[in-house]
Parts: structure tokens; sequence; C-alpha cells
């Protein structure tokens, strides 16, 4: 029977980080994917492109963190983090390879708090940006939209989606749905400095949706693949919970 990408990822994540130094929920998440031909991605994504039947993908994730704390610690560990443990995200992330390992790329990612903007890259080496976040994702009214703008440098992302039925379920298994949602690692740089992480959680559990964009500043103005870019669906969940945060590693070169 085929192992599925959640059940390879926590017997690496096991084997690799023994136990995760973070937990965290990602709740109210909007998956917006987009085609981009792979000659005009690959020279500004630092490690070996990822594509699904000879396509690259970049997707826009919109989310909402919380409870973010250190894994041990307890009530104690919920309290110290609190400052950091609830924000907004916007992912700009991409597909990639390093070692025969699977995992996304993040070009680029707007959070809701600016205290956290300077440790993302000299931690994890995550692009963080400081920006406005403003999220209804009330998928249980029908009300999934949002905006975001960036706090220095302008620009602005307006989109809106709709969930046309269904209930919440697994991803099927070889589908591209799957490709682009369950991944556990994540390659990120900041300056020269290479890293891995790894998380492992539960399965997605989405429903397909229907996307429309408004604005789209914030991305035309930073990335020239932008205006190649192609939008190809759309995924809602309602979230995962208990998520397991590795520790920074190094990416070793090939």
């Amino acid at each position: 029977m085929r192992e599925t990408p959640g059940e390879t990822a926590r017997r690496r994540f096991m084997a690799c980080e023994g136990r995760p130094l973070l937990l965290a929920d990602w709740e109210r998440t909007l998956f917006m994917h987009f085609e981009v031909p792979a000659e005009v991605l690959r020279p500004h994504v630092p490690f070996e492109l990822d594509v699904h039947e000879g396509r690259a993908y970049v997707s826009l994730v919109a989310f909402t963190m919380c409870g973010m704390r250190l894994a041990r610690g307890g009530r104690l560990s919920r309290w110290l983090c609190a400052p950091l443990g609830e924000q907004r995200f916007l992912n700009v992330r991409t597909y990639v390879r390093h070692q025969g390992e699977a995992g996304i790329h993040f070009i680029a990612e707007w959070i809701s708090n600016a205290f956290c903007v300077p440790f993302g890259p000299v931690t994890y080496g995550l692009p963080y940006r400081w920006g406005g976040l403003h999220y209804e994702h009330a998928h249980e009214s029908g009300t999934v939209r949002g905006r975001v703008k960036a706090r220095r440098g302008g620009g602005v992302l307006e989109y809106s989606a709709r969930l046309p039925g269904g209930r919440f379920d697994s991803l099927e298994a070889g589908s591209r749905d799957e490709f682009l949602i369950e991944r556990y690692a994540a390659f990120t740089r900041h300056g020269e400095r290479r890293r891995l992480f790894r998380i492992w959680h539960e399965p997605w559990q989405v429903v397909r949706a229907e996307a429309d964009f408004g604005e789209d500043s914030l991305l035309r103005g930073l990335f020239p693949w932008w205006q190649e870019a192609r939008f190809a669906g759309a995924n809602y969940s309602p979230g995962c919970f208990n998520i397991w945060m590795g520790r920074p590693r190094k990416a070793r070169p090939v």
C-alpha cells in the first residue's frame, strides 16, 4: 500500500527531529494556486523546482496562526509565547526538491505582527515582511475574503472566494492538489545561508474553492514572474491543528 506524504513526513520527522520544538494551529486557510512557466520561475528560486506533470506552480496561502508555543512547558510556554502566538500570514511559496526531499520554498511572507519581522530571517531564514492583513474567512456563513497591504513600499492584494459545497475531506492520492498542499518541509535562504525545517500534522481537510482577485499590485510590483502567472485553482480548509515544527537546520549543498 502506498505510504501517504503525511506518513512519510512523520517517519522522517521522528528520525531527524525526535520531537517538535514548537506547536501551532493554522486556522481558516485559503490556498490559491497559479501556474508559472518553469523557465520563467526557475531563475528566482535557489533550489531545484519540483514540478507536477511538467508544470511549475506558485501558491498564495492566507491563514491565521494561533497558539504558537514551545512544545515543552505547558501553560508557561503559552504565556511566554503569547506576544508571538497569534498573527495572520500571506505566504507566497513555490515547490522544490533538495537531496531527494520534496518541500516548499517561501518567496515572500507578509505577517501582521511587526515585532516578528526581524526574527524570521535570522532564525528560520523566512522572508518576513510587515503588512496590514485583514481576513474574513468565515466559511460557516459563506464569506471568505481578504486584503493585504504592505506597510512599507506600498502594494495591495485583494481576493475573495466561494465554496461551492461538499464536505471537507482529505486530498486524492496522487492528485495535483495533494502535490501542492501536503508538504512537510521548507527550504529557505537568507543571504548565502540555506536552511531546512520540517513540520508534521494530520492530513489537511479541504474543499475546492472558486477565487476572484481584485488589485494585485502587492505582487506585480515585486515579482517579474507574476505577469506570467495563470490562476489554476483554489482550496479552503478550516485548518490544521497541533502542528509540529522542528528546529532550523542547514540545508546541505548538493
